[in-house]
Parts: C-alpha cells; sequence; structure tokens
C-alpha cells in the first residue's frame, strides 16, 4: 500500500459557532472534533498528517492539538493567509478570511507529494469513510491519462443539523457510481414534512432525503495541485465584483474538471451519520454521540493514551 497523506483543513474561522471550534473539547478525554479524523485515518492506513491552518491560531493549535497528534504520527503545518495569490494581485483591505478550501489544498503544494484525503477539521465523518478512502487512494493511478479522484457520498438525512439551516454539496451520479456534478445549495433544513431547501428565504422545495451529499471528505492525487494553481487567477478575476466575499472552493474546482473532462470522481457511498458543531447548540449533542460511540467500543475513552510516533 502506498504511502498516504491526511490533509485536515483547520483554518476556518466559525463564524456562526462564534470562536475557534476547531480546538473546543468533545470527547470523554478532552478531544476535540479531528481528533477522531486523524485516528480514524491513521487506523485505515494513512500514515501522515498535514493541517492547514492560519497563523493566528498556530500556537493555540499546536500546543492544544498538535503535540499529541505529533506523537502518534508524522505531522506537518501549513499555512493558509490572504496573500498567498498570484503576482500582481492586490489584496483588498477590508478582506478579512482566507480564499476557501481551494485555496487552502493549494497552500500544501509543497509538503504533500503522495495520494491525500482532504477532510473539514468540524466534521466527524466516521471511520468506514476513512476506510474506503484508504482503499480507493491505495489502488494508485488508474490508467488511461484522466486523473481519478474520489469522493465520500453521504445520505443527505444524516447531515443535517437540528438547530438551523446548513449547506451541502448535493450530488448527481452515473449509475457506476461516478460524479457528474455537484448542485451547492446554501439553505437546507428538515420539517416535520420532510428535507427542503431555499434560496429566497420564502419559497422552500423538497430534496431527496437519500441524495448523495458532499460533506468535504475528497480523495486527491498531487496532480490536484497543477489545476488549482491554473485555475485560482482565473477565478480572482471572474470574483472582482464580489471580491471581499468570494471563496474559491474545492466542490466548483472538482465540477469544472468533470466538466472538461480533465478528472473522473468515485463516489464512495457511505452510510455514516455526520456530526458537527455547525451551531453552538449541536455542541451537547456531538458530545453524547461521541460518548455513546465510546460506550460501544468504537473508539476508546483516551484516544492517544500512549501513543509515540512511528
Amino acid at each position: 500500500m502506498p504511502s498516504l497523506t491526511l490533509v485536515v483543513m483547520a483554518a476556518g474561522i466559525g463564524s456562526r459557532y462564534g470562536g475557534l471550534k476547531q480546538i473546543d473539547p468533545v470527547g470523554p478525554s478532552g478531544e476535540v472534533v479531528l481528533d477522531y479524523s486523524v485516528y480514524d485515518a491513521l487506523r485505515a492506513g494513512f500514515d501522515r498528517v498535514v493541517f492547514i491552518i492560519r497563523k493566528d491560531i498556530e500556537a493555540a493549535f499546536r500546543d492544544r492539538i498538535g503535540r499529541r497528534i505529533e506523537r502518534a504520527a508524522d505531522t506537518a503545518y501549513v499555512l493558509q493567509s490572504l496573500d498567498l495569490v498570484p503576482p500582481g494581485f492586490r489584496v483588498p483591505e477590508e478582506r478579512k478570511k482566507p480564499w476557501g478550501t481551494a485555496q487552502a489544498i493549494m497552500a500544501c503544494k509543497n509538503a504533500v507529494t503522495t495520494p491525500f484525503l482532504a477532510v473539514n477539521a468540524d466534521d466527524y465523518y466516521g471511520r468506514t469513510a476513512f476506510a474506503a478512502m484508504a482503499d480507493q487512494l491505495g489502488r494508485g493511478p488508474v490508467g488511461g491519462g484522466t486523473p481519478e479522484f474520489a469522493m465520500v457520498g453521504y445520505r443527505l438525512e444524516n447531515t443535517l443539523s437540528e438547530h438551523g439551516t446548513v449547506a451541502r454539496g448535493v450530488c448527481e451520479a452515473t449509475a457506476d457510481g461516478y460524479l457528474v456534478g455537484i448542485r451547492e445549495l446554501l439553505k437546507i433544513k428538515r420539517f416535520a414534512d420532510g428535507i427542503k431547501h431555499t434560496e429566497n428565504d420564502v419559497d422552500w422545495i423538497g430534496l431527496d432525503p437519500a441524495s448523495w451529499t458532499s460533506m468535504n471528505c475528497w480523495g486527491f492525487a498531487p496532480v490536484l495541485f497543477g489545476e488549482l494553481e491554473q485555475r485560482f487567477p482565473g477565478f480572482l478575476r471572474k470574483s472582482a465584483a464580489n471580491i471581499l466575499k468570494a471563496e474559491f472552493l474545492i466542490p466548483e474546482v472538482v465540477g469544472e474538471l468533470i466538466r472538461e473532462k480533465r478528472a473522473r470522481v468515485k463516489v464512495l457511498p457511505t452510510r455514516e451519520r455526520w456530526f458537527g458543531v455547525t451551531y453552538p447548540e449541536d455542541r451537547p449533542l456531538f458530545k453524547a454521540a461521541i460518548l455513546a460511540l465510546v460506550e460501544a467500543g468504537i473508539y476508546p475513552r483516551d484516544l492517544w493514551a500512549g501513543t509515540t510516533a512511528s
């Protein structure tokens, strides 16, 4: 099995949650959300971890999270920042947030040389998702010249918050399991009569609860970095009118690659239930869910007890 890297996108500001949710404890021994992703990835066969963070949270992140991960795995850190832009482009002073998930992954180009899985820091994905991705990435390049990436697909009904709307990428796939496209729906909510989304806060349109949904659990080969670097300047030019808020997002880049037939993306279906902390009210439910998994024997009570780097 080739070397595999886990890339954790931890530079998000978490505005709806109201703080740096990446370092809020949820586990019985002080574990945070991403501890469970790293633990599941290492158990599945990943052997290196790269954290994407911001400079202003670096010290706290390394102190409260990085130290224990470093004892368990080869660990590296990459900084995502606003000034990582093409030559000749000026960053507006009013812009505060980094440029999105695609720019975050692009920042890893000098730190990742193997097939890799990219995940959010604040989402719980489930151990079978990591096992499926390790198996897929471990098969190596597919012949024919077109890169083959992968995405873990979650059932929409398993990805919702009980405390407000969520943004999700609802997917369309072929009969043999390859991604056709992703619809980015920004306001999805569960109602008594079904799951619906709105674009104007007035009209709510029903969605299939069994729809495959992207939770930013992506498997890539390093060839992706070149595609991102080529497309970032075009994104900045096209976004000039909305440059203070526009984001360079992985689902949109993947959609472009599929339409241009420059990549194929295998959807790896899972019945895992997503847990996350989109809203402060989600945190007690998340902690209860983790505790239930611990009591069921899925996780030890202390994930990193006695671990040392190999």
